[in-house]
Parts: C-alpha cells; structure tokens; sequence
C-alpha cells in the first residue's frame, strides 16, 4: 500500500493513538469507540474546552475534512492548523498529531502549513513544524498503524502511567 493511500485511511486519532498505546490503536481500528460510550469525565472535560476556548477567534479558524483527516482548526489565510489540548502531559502525541495534519496537506499539495497546540488552562503554546526527518518517521508511523490494526488480536496490555485517564480504563483493567 503507498503512503497517499494510508494519509487517505488513517486519522489523526489513529496517529495519537499509536503514540500513546498500540492497544488502544488496535480497539479504535477494530470499531470499538469508548470515548463516546462512557462518562469519562476527563475526556467530557477535553472535548468542552476545545469548544469553548477562544471562541472569539472562531471565525476565521475553518473546519477541514480531507476524508480520514478531520482537522478542527484551520486558518485558510496563514495555512495554520489549531489544536486545542486539555494538558501538556501528552504532548509527544499531540505533536504527532499535528505533524501529521501538515504531512496530509502537503500530501494534497498545500506545503508550508504550520501548527500550533494550545494548553489555555496551562497556558502554554507549542509550536509545530514539518520537517524532512518527520515526514520520512511518518511513513515509518503509517506502516506500524497499518501493521497494528490488522492483528489478529488485541495487543497484550501495557500498563502506563495515564491510563487511569484513559476512555479504554475499564475495558482493559475490570
């Protein structure tokens, strides 16, 4: 499969994921959404601040949809892509994320995006950049995406310091 074909199948979820916890990958790719199935009140706080933060600002931040990559804060006028992040903690998988956003714009040929991850309640700001190391480890990262979901069976259980936080929780420890 070439790298056009996995930036048209993989989302950015699937990015953080496979950064975060390839169990949680595998469950995502294999339909199984918990984020949405529980009240995990660190998720309902995640998604209620990227909704209500900077909401003066949300006229010129545009929704874009390119099929599998739903990116939710776009400036059209300085191609910068927004992400909105309740903590810092993860931000190595935030960073992917938004990496991986800029490699499929350019993949669709709008290079030169640039990225920024917002913390308001931390009120920090991360700037981020696509760089030719990057887009080369974000083919390396499509192919382990594809290679994970396509297990057989669901990764054993890694036991990481965030996941009581995680929507997942008590389908991997009750």
């Amino acid at each position: 499969m070439t790298t056009a074909t996995n930036t048209q199948q993989t989302s950015g979820t699937q990015i953080a994921y496979y950064h975060l916890c390839h169990r949680k990958l595998w469950l995502h790719a294999h339909h199984f959404r918990m984020e949405n199935a529980t009240n995990n009140a660190h998720v309902e706080e995640g998604k209620l601040l990227d909704e209500t933060t900077y909401n003066r600002r949300a006229k010129k931040w545009k929704e874009l949809n390119l099929g599998h990559v739903k990116i939710d804060h776009f400036d059209p006028s300085t191609n910068t892509i927004r992400e909105v992040k309740k903590s810092p903690k993860l931000e190595h998988a935030h960073v992917a994320q938004v990496q991986y956003y800029l490699y499929a714009l350019e993949q669709r040929g709008i290079a030169g995006a640039t990225g920024i991850i917002e913390y308001p309640k931390h009120r920090k700001t991360t700037k981020v950049a696509l760089e030719d190391t990057t887009r080369r480890t974000i083919e390396g990262w499509l192919a382990e995406i594809e290679r994970i979901s396509k297990l057989e069976q669901c990764p054993e259980l890694v036991q990481k310091s965030y996941c009581k936080q995680c929507a997942f929780y008590d389908f991997c420890f009750v």
